[in-house]
């Protein structure tokens, strides 16, 4: 994993963005909890259906601060597929040079979106949280750009089409992967690729990891508990099951 990146730039970003990692950094330690680490495992059997009316958890008033400070729910946010009002949001932190990141991308976050974005049920927020240097920066930067004109997803998913390394993610081939997921206007493109604007955007995410103490990609939050790795669709069919029916017990 590379170093953490610095602080953000100025200093009502800095207080902004201290408030947001204290309190996120006290709902872990009272839960005791690291995305990184725990309950991402392979587990045991669960059932998505068995689900139907939610387990206790003495962690989920952590989860639910969790799930409030990090689910953006924003109308129209490039990042981000699925109604703002769904019941359950998944995030996830990623970086393009990830293998498993790809792995989740084409063969479960598919079946995600049919099932549960679909329906109405989920909603899925992507942060950049680039740790393999400067190539998954760029990377990261262009994600942020393609999702200014709209294409977003469909740069992601080229991305992520097969695992690219290096010189594959050089700012000219990430202009031709962005030409070919329908980004109209590259010179755009380009500039939004370096901008302040978009460095800060990713920092943003990242920060918020950090925060969580993501120590590995891809993890994800699903209503604002812990899954890490790529886990097999059916721990993700459980844990959205879950977060669901304590969202409904909670209605």
């Amino acid at each position: 994993m590379s170093a953490r990146p610095s602080a953000l730039s100025t200093p009502g970003r800095r207080i902004a963005a201290a408030g947001a990692v204290l309190a996120l950094v006290v709902a872990l330690v009272a839960a005791g909890i690291a995305i990184g680490r725990g309950s991402g495992g392979s587990g045991g059997d669960r059932s998505a259906t068995a689900a139907d009316e939610p387990a206790f958890d003495p962690n989920q008033a952590a989860y639910d601060r969790i799930e409030k400070a990090t689910s953006r729910r924003k109308d129209g946010d490039p990042m981000a597929l699925g109604r703002a009002d769904a019941p359950v949001v998944l995030v996830e932190y990623a970086d393009y040079q990830c293998s498993f990141c790809g792995r989740f991308t084409r063969e479960t976050k598919p079946e995600l979106i049919k099932k549960y974005v679909d329906t109405g049920v989920l909603r899925i927020e992507f942060r950049n949280f680039p740790i393999f240097g400067k190539d998954s920066e760029r990377a990261a930067r262009a994600s942020w750009a393609a999702g200014r004109q709209g294409r977003f997803w469909p740069f992601h998913d080229e991305l992520f089409a097969k695992l690219r390394k290096g010189d594959a993610l050089a700012e000219d081939k990430l202009a031709d992967l962005a030409r070919t997921a329908g980004v109209t206007d590259l010179d755009r493109f380009r500039a939004d690729l370096n901008s302040t604007e978009a460095e800060e955007a990713v920092k943003k995410d990242q920060e918020e990891g950090y925060a969580l103490q993501v120590r590995s990609t891809p993890s994800f939050l699903v209503g604002g508990k812990p899954l890490a790795g790529a886990q097999p669709l059916k721990e993700f069919e459980a844990a959205i099951a879950q977060a669901k029916a304590v969202k409904a017990a909670g209605q």
